[in-house]
């Protein structure tokens, strides 16, 4: 920095700037020299003549990458300074450090061309309006930007090498620790964490969905492990879904090494900004994939079984094949049934007091001016149908199947109570460090030793706790079958249609049994004939055709029967108007479709024996009223007395969604509105500062009668006032 006679006055004039950056916190932590360089440029900017005062410094990017993905704050206020002329020279230790990317650099360069703004570093003085010094700062730009790259593909190429020979050690999940050997990975030592991992692979091949394995491990209390960063403790834990999902889908599991599974991509976003995303690939374009890297807790055959079956879970797309995971309800085909006519997967509906299960297509055809769907059928007597094809083409496999149910009925609670025996083991095994702890400290150093001896009583609470749990589910395990009851498990494998139609099988069951040897069900309607027909294609490619006679139901035209019992709650307070209204609005219709009126009201009405509405004679002090008789009485606005009813400060009662408000209007509801605040009643705003708590505190303390609200109704103040009956603010019940 020694051609000083860049610097002219008009510089002088202007602020000297100084830019401190630093790639990476580790930098800042452990290159303090390179730190204390940068800010020593500040007695360079007073030695080239600009007064202390004038000097500004620039730290805000320190541990900030240059390249030009992430947001650097600190060079953005030096880009707007520089472009208002507020700027006459930017002082850096070298080029890398104001930029490592030709964007940001040759922005800055045009800049200070403009605004007549100098740039130094540790080699010199620079004005970009020169030629020579803009070339020269061009090509330390450029420079800087190829050592970046440079930089980076030589410690890429590094990683890529050694992760091609699968010895690249990266986090392992949970499961897996590294072993001494380059690229050996083997289980990890403690029995608790392999089983917990081994019971999520077993249960998902039972139960077939990620979230009944989590809900699973959580109805029996059971903890998962989660280990948080590389090397580092197990901390047991409550399994959460993630945790489940990405143990069945990592391949680490399967025994696979890979690497490269993700992408980061460069793209602008809305402001025109650069920012980086990572983009998951396909196992096609994996950068490194060694199926048999190590031994596994399956194999790659299961891991990709699983995959799929996790992929079929998802709810599929229109025209798409699988029909999503196993969900409630009676409806055995759901995800199994497809239209005959259009293809679409049928939707499940129940309609009824009993909730009688049915299908229909999402798929609508326009038939007489209005929307109609291309089928729509019952699902008793189609799953009866099913049912029965599917247990005659399993029969010969009943007797296999029942002695499986009664090997599970003997073992089914083993997976839980192996999990509950490890953690008394670990829990013991807390407790016994922890007493050597204790033991070991000098009685005399009560300090510590009060410590110690609060965590080994910890420990030994844990433990009591572990083994009562443990007792306790081994008293619940299903006993052991005699041989009668084995003979009778085994005489029900001849008669599978007996333990379908128990009522221990649940619908859950049955739609796996389906599952499992259904591809899907065409169901084709034909209303004229009253007849359906399926076509069931089993896996492997086989087809079954089966004709079904659909009852002849004699059509009735009738109100729904919803819609009269609240008719008959609703006349017992409304005129026939109002009750049509009220019906409207609900979008019932009449029995032909149209829209509720008077007359028509009154006519269901007749028919029915309800008996008509008729107003009591009572004084209007203590009446039911609406909204708007209740602002009329107390000279508010409706909209006043809508608002007291959303937050609670008065109470009103509606019998039906879109039927009028009933308030009753009492001489304590006449009390909450005044002309005047009286003495003490203060506003909202200052309630809240004086008990220290929030607005919606104050709401819930005035609906339980701590608080007491007026409305003023006139004057400059109107409004809502409060008065807390306690002066003082209770800290010990403030909600923050």
């Amino acid at each position: 920095m020694n051609d000083v006679t860049k610097v002219s006055v008009s510089h002088l004039t202007r602020a000297a700037y100084v830019y401190l950056r630093q790639s990476s916190p580790a930098q800042v932590e452990h290159n303090r020299e390179s730190t204390q360089r940068q800010y020593a440029l500040v007695s360079k900017a007073t030695a080239l003549g600009w007064p202390s005062q004038q000097v500004v410094v620039i730290d805000e990017d320190l541990g900030v990458s240059g390249s030009g993905i992430v947001e650097r704050n600190g060079f953005a206020r030096l880009t707007a300074e520089v472009a208002l002329r507020h700027v006459g020279i930017v002082l850096g230790l070298e080029v890398s450090r104001l930029a490592r990317n030709n964007a940001d650099w040759y922005r800055l360069l045009d800049l200070c061309g403009l605004t007549d703004t100098l740039i130094g570093d540790a080699d010199g003085l620079y004005h970009p309006a020169l030629f020579n010094d803009r070339l020269l700062l061009g090509l330390k730009g450029t420079m800087s930007e190829v050592e970046l790259h440079v930089l980076r593909a030589r410690l890429l190429g590094g990683i890529r090498n050694k992760a091609a020979r699968g010895e690249l050690r990266r986090g392992l999940p949970v499961g897996f620790v590294w072993g001494d050997e380059d690229g050996e990975v083997r289980f990890h030592p403690d029995e608790a964490v392999c089983a917990a991992i081994r019971t999520v692979f077993s249960r998902f091949t039972e139960l077939g969905s990620a979230r009944r394995v989590w809900l699973w491990m959580r109805t029996e209390g059971l903890s998962f492990p989660l280990q948080t960063r590389h090397g580092g403790g197990i901390r047991w834990v409550d399994p959460s879904y993630i945790a489940i999902y990405h143990v069945l889908t990592n391949p680490v599991y399967a025994g696979a090494y890979a690497y490269g599974k993700s992408r980061h991509e460069v793209i602008l976003d809305a402001s025109g900004l650069r920012k980086k995303r990572v983009r998951k690939l396909p196992r096609s374009q994996w950068s490194v994939f060694l199926p048999d890297h190590h031994d596994g807790f399956i194999d790659w055959s299961t891991y990709e079984a699983n995959r799929a079956r996790i992929t079929a879970n998802t709810h599929p797309h229109p025209h798409q094949t699988g029909g999503g995971a196993v969900r409630e309800g009676t409806a055995l085909l759901q995800g199994l049934a497809v239209c005959g006519q259009c293809g679409r997967k049928l939707r499940t509906h129940y309609t009824g007091r009993t909730a009688s299960p049915g299908y229909h297509c999402a798929g609508k055809t326009i038939a007489n001016g209005r929307g109609v769907y291309c089928l729509s059928i019952g699902a008793v007597q189609v799953d009866e149908a099913v049912a029965r094809a599917v247990l005659s083409a399993l029969e010969p496999l009943g007797i296999e199947a029942a002695l499986a149910a009664a090997e599970r009925l003997e073992a089914d609670h083993d997976g839980a109570l192996a999990q509950w025996r490890l953690a008394v083991e670990r829990a013991n095994y807390e407790a016994q460090r922890a007493e050597r702890r204790y033991s070991a400290v000098d009685p005399g150093n009560r300090l510590v030793a009060r410590g110690l001896e609060a965590e080994w009583e910890n420990c030994l609470r844990e433990l009591e706790k572990a083994k009562a749990e443990l007792a306790n589910r081994e008293a619940l395990r299903p006993r052991t079958l005699s041989a009668d009851e084995r003979r009778g498990v085994l005489a029900l494998g001849t008669d599978l249609l007996t333990v379908w139609h128990s009522a221990t099988t649940s619908p859950r069951d049955k739609k796996e049994l389906l599952r499992t040897v259904l591809e899907e069900v065409i169901i084709t309607v034909d209303k004229d004939q009253y007849r359906a027909h399926l076509t069931l294609r089993w896996r492997g490619g086989s087809l079954t055709e089966i004709d079904l006679d659909l009852p002849r139901r004699r059509a009735t035209v009738r109100t729904d029967e919803d819609t009269i019992a609240l008719l008959r709650r609703l006349a017992a307070h409304y005129s026939d108007a109002v009750i049509a209204g009220i019906l409207n609005r609900q979008e019932r219709r009449t029995a032909y479709g149209h829209r509720f009126t008077a007359n028509l009201v009154g006519n269901l009405r007749r028919h029915w024996n309800i008996p008509c509405f008729e107003r009591p004679d009572t004084s209007p002090d203590g009446e039911l009223l609406t909204v708007k008789q209740v602002a009329t009485a107390l000279d508010v606005a409706a909209s006043t007395v809508h608002r007291w009813l959303n937050d609670g400060i008065i109470a009103g009662e509606q019998l039906t969604p879109g039927a009028p408000w009933r308030i009753r209007l009492t001489d304590d509801l006449r009390a909450r509105v005044a002309e005047e605040a009286p003495d003490g009643y203060l506003t909202m705003y200052q309630t809240m500062r004086l008990l220290g708590v929030s607005r919606q505190t104050v709401w819930q303390r005035v609906k339980r009668g701590e608080i007491e609200a007026i409305h003023v109704r006139r004057g400059r103040n109107k409004g809502l006032r409060l008065k807390p009956i306690h002066s003082q603010p209770d800290l010990f019940n403030q909600t923050a």
